[in-house]
């Protein structure tokens, strides 16, 4: 914390001029990000954007490549294919994987999507029932939301690796990625904003890799671990700069570790 402290404006100032530079239209092609932006329906845009954040390991080529694969899959129209598809049509599916993600994973996906889409217009109401207005953050509704995604009866238990939860410590960086997308609105047009329950207050920095050693070398992380309670402590840091969009600065921290390589080793020296 002493390191935040004595560079509170120059961080203050690094944040706000990167979060500029990468919140901006230019980043999506190359970002997985991409696949939802290339639908118009809003329950296509949080299927795959939520589907891609799940497959988000690995570098962002691979990714996105595996995504349009499985969009491709589902004729390009992923809310129709949940809500339309017959057995016969499940077997095209089978041959996908993504690193450890197999054809398991992609029919209880398809299975929970269609269990959901036929009772709710919006995912965004499986992450709100278990969240408060008055919660500081989306903890609650992470938890909320994977007990209702592995609810239904043959679940099968390999896929929860998938799937993060705070009740496991896990960081939960794929999920709180794609929540970002979701709540997060501004005038970039990079984040589709399109859910209005949940606030941008009470999003979480999604946590890589990158993230981690860009926030470390800034003061902004001084717990040993990378677990959720070190997204806690990123998020809260970053409220003092922008308590009501503290997540916005995801893109300068990302921005600055893979695309940027920006010269940060100064910080904390006198």
């Amino acid at each position: 914390m002493k390191k935040l402290a004595a560079n509170r404006d120059k961080i203050y100032d690094l944040l706000e001029r990167k979060y500029v530079e990468f919140n901006a239209i230019s980043f999506i092609e190359a970002d997985p990000i991409s696949i939802p932006h290339s639908f118009t329906k809003k329950q296509d845009i949080e299927i795959m954007a939520f589907w891609t954040a799940m497959l988000s390991w690995g570098n962002r080529k691979s990714i996105i490549t595996s995504a349009k694969k499985l969009v491709d899959l589902m004729d390009g129209a992923p809310h129709d294919f949940m809500l339309g598809h017959q057995e016969k049509d499940l077997k095209k599916l089978l041959p996908f994987k993504h690193r450890t993600f197999n054809a398991t994973d992609t029919l209880y996906f398809i299975e929970f999507f269609k269990y959901y889409y036929q009772k709710h217009e919006s995912l965004e109401d499986a992450f709100y029932t278990t969240l408060s207005k008055k919660d500081a953050h989306v903890g609650n509704g992470l938890v909320g939301f994977h007990d209702l995604f592995f609810s239904l009866e043959d679940a099968p238990h390999r896929t929860r690796k998938h799937i993060a939860t705070p009740v496991r410590k896990s960081s939960c960086k794929r999920i709180n990625m794609f929540l970002r997308w979701m709540v997060r609105k501004d005038k970039s047009g990079v984040d589709f904003g399109i859910w209005n329950k949940i606030k941008p207050a009470q999003l979480l920095c999604p946590l890589d890799v990158h993230v981690d050693r860009v926030g470390r070398k800034l003061g902004l992380i001084t717990r040993k671990q990378t677990d959720w309670e070190t997204v806690l402590e990123l998020t809260e840091n970053l409220k003092s700069f922008d308590a009501k969009d503290p997540v916005k600065y995801d893109f300068a921290l990302f921005g600055i570790g893979v695309l940027d390589k920006a010269d940060i080793g100064s910080f904390g020296k006198k």
